[in-house]
């Protein structure tokens, strides 16, 4: 333990010293010129239109095909940029973040043009009027409109004849941050009933990934020194140079106290009752468990701080994954395990169960309160009206996850063998069937889950509907959002209740209120959670079995991994369930828990086994769990989280202020650590 003090405070260092390398590395330049430049004058060489993603074109001959004809495929004829003196006679746009500028040219002379967009990862939606054209005066003297288009994911334009409401030509193309582009709109040299689209680059786009590339050399950069670190701490000599000795077990004695942590915990009073729980030795603590709480935890903080205003380091729109989407998830899995571990331990200590049923119910009201508080506040904005209180939220679906599952464990449960391998009585799959009473009830949920999803009607809405609502499945059910899911909220809470900001509102324009943290997804929490038990009972049953601990991880991993691609047809949207964190849908729930099986796969013979790492830095945030959360919560605001950047539209400075400010939290729970202060609720 002597180095393990000695590494911890020299690691958290280079924490600190890499996020001000990010600071140093990503300082604000120069920033790019956001309005519109001038294009190349006519006889200089245009840069090469080829951007990230590549470009189809799709030309439609003019007169040829009618409304609602999918066009021919024609290959992208050159064409030259159009002079300086016609964009300089255009009003300035001002581009913000994950935009481009796209001028486009009209030189058709009787023909006023219609542009539409779309963007790829909006499923089966409505075409968005983008800009109107008006007709060329005069040949070689277009008309030029400028608008500013999205660069987070492809875009599809659609060019339609104003007057007749037909499609002239559609394109698809992933435009650059920042960049400068001009769609030319003209008859080609060889006909003049054939109509011609060609997009040139009149400027390159910046690299908007390229500061989350020197985040991750850098991160990488510290992993290396870290582990030349512990290298030199393997040497006696520079270890009892660099150490000191100290004394942990006061550390531990506080932190396994707490109900939720794996690990032993002192009775909380009262009864002592003389069972078989007193047969068996406390578990030892397992540091995998609070490393990957850690993580989940730390990268959400990271993405609650804006993740560099980065799309995927958001909530996916509908259906899919991003970053954003694996943190609560995995935070409910290892609450799971945790609640199993340290049940398991206060047991086997003699508290009695009506005295560790009080804790769960108080320890859950807390959450609950905990959570209203942090999801309404009201400084700056003035007094908030009872009419406006958001009811769900991160901490309350917590709080009832955490009371349903820890006390379906209570109810029923069963003192832990010392050791499964010595004992007859031990089957294969004792860790499952011990469980059949838990099991037998989460599939009861699941199936009231699937029952509500799939069978409650919905005025104005087809039954089983999964889908965003807004323009999404071609603007039938633009008030579905959320199917089933958003009616019982709406029903059941009040839309003044509910999340006013969803995700779906980003792509899908769906106009109603609706909150992922709602009533129906909590079932699905509740179900993720109970996985999480049974990684908890496979460490506790089959402790000191490393190969059979594996074992089952990977099993648990495949099965759950296999039932996501049943589900989703190995498919973003077009499975019979897709993945869906507002959903927070049946395969949501199974991938996640197959990826959290994959990770403790991982972690567990690397951190409790072999030792090869101690889980730093994740270690101590995940010691500290709900001190982190709600701290992050309430000073998000507050300097030195947050400071006024130079630039509010540059990723980089935004990138900048999310680390720092997730570091200090980091740096935060190690000194919290040390001082033997940990939240307890």
């Amino acid at each position: 333990m002597s180095g393990g003090a000695g590494a911890g405070r020299v690691l958290i260092a280079l924490l600190l010293a890499a996020s001000v390398l990010s600071a140093a590395l990503l300082a604000p330049g120069e920033s790019p010129e956001r309005g519109i430049n001038p294009a190349p004058l006519r006889g200089e060489r245009a840069p090469q239109h080829r951007a990230p993603g590549g470009l189809r074109h799709r030309c439609a001959l003019s007169g040829r095909l009618g409304h609602g004809e999918a066009p021919r495929d024609c290959p992208c004829p050159s064409g030259e940029a159009p002079p300086r003196s016609y964009l300089d006679q255009k009003k300035h746009v001002e581009l913000k973040m994950d935009q481009a500028l796209l001028l486009i040219h009209n030189e058709l002379l009787e023909t006023s043009l219609t542009v539409y967009w779309n963007s790829e990862s909006c499923y089966h939606c409505l075409y968005q009027t983008l800009v109107n054209v008006s007709r060329s005066e005069k040949p070689g003297k277009p008309s030029i409109a400028a608008v500013a288009v999205s660069t987070q994911h492809g875009s599809i334009l659609q060019l339609n004849n104003t007057l007749e409401d037909r499609e002239i030509c559609r394109l698809e193309y992933k435009f650059g941050e920042f960049g400068n582009y001009s769609l030319l709109v003209k008859h080609p040299n060889n006909g003049v009933s054939d109509i011609t689209c060609v997009l040139v680059v009149n400027k390159n786009p910046v690299d908007s990934n390229l500061p989350v590339t020197v985040a991750f050399l850098i991160g990488l950069a510290l992993i290396i020194a870290i582990c030349f670190l512990r290298f030199l701490l393997s040497l006696d000599d520079f270890n009892n140079w660099i150490s000191k000795a100290i004394n942990s077990r006061e550390t531990d004695r506080l932190i396994n106290s707490e109900l939720g942590s794996p690990s032993r915990g002192d009775p909380l009073g009262g009864d002592i009752q003389l069972e078989a729980w007193r047969l068996s030795a406390p578990p030892p603590r397992l540091r995998c468990v609070d490393t990957f709480r850690g993580i989940a935890l730390i990268l959400m903080v990271f993405v609650n701080y804006g993740g560099g205003k980065y799309w995927y380091f958001k909530h996916a729109s509908w259906n899919g994954l991003t970053v954003a989407d694996l943190v609560f998830p995995w935070f409910v899995f290892i609450m799971g395990s945790s609640i199993f571990l340290s049940m398991t331990s206060i047991l086997q200590r003699g508290c009695s169960r009506f005295k560790l049923l009080w804790k769960i119910v108080w320890r859950s009201f807390l959450l609950i309160s905990i959570g209203i508080v942090i999801v309404n506040p009201n400084y700056c904005l003035g007094p908030l009206s009872w009419d406006k209180l958001r009811i769900p939220g991160v901490l309350q679906r917590l709080g009832v996850t955490y009371f349903v599952v820890a006390a379906l464990e209570l109810v029923f449960a069963k003192p832990v063998p010392e050791n499964c391998a010595l004992e007859r009585s031990c089957s294969f799959l004792r860790d499952i069937v011990s469980s059949w009473p838990q099991w037998l009830f989460i599939l009861m949920l699941e199936t009231i889950w699937l029952t509500l999803t799939f069978l409650l009607p919905v005025p104005g809405c087809p039954t089983g509907y999964l889908g965003p609502g807004g323009i999404g499945d071609w603007g039938k059910y633009p008030n579905c959002t959320g199917g089933a899911a958003g009616y019982i909220d709406r029903v059941l809470l009040g839309d003044n209740h509910l999340y006013q900001h969803p995700s779906s509102a980003v792509l899908y324009h769906s106009g109603v209120a609706y909150d992922p943290e709602g009533i129906l997804g909590t079932i699905n929490s509740i179900v993720i959670a109970a996985l999480g038990v049974q990684a908890g009972k496979i460490l506790l049953y089959y402790k000191d079995q490393t190969k059979d601990i594996l074992i089952r991880f990977t099993v648990w991993c495949c099965i759950l991994g296999l039932t996501s691609v049943a589900l989703t047809k190995a498919s973003e949207n077009e499975g019979f369930i897709p993945v869906n964190k507002n959903l927070w849908s049946l395969s949501y729930v199974t991938t996640l828990s197959s990826f959290a099986f994959f990770i403790l796969l991982i972690l567990y013979p690397i951190v409790d086994v072999r030792g090869l790492w101690t889980g730093t830095p994740f270690f101590y945030p995940g010691m500290n769990s709900i001190l982190v959360y709600v701290g992050h919560e309430v000073f998000k605001n507050y300097f030195p989280f947050q400071w006024k950047l130079a630039d509010n539209q540059s990723h980089k400075e935004h990138l900048i202020q999310n680390i720092v400010a997730t570091a200090l939290w980091v740096f935060i729970a190690y000194i919290l650590y040390k001082k033997k202060v940990f939240l307890k609720i």
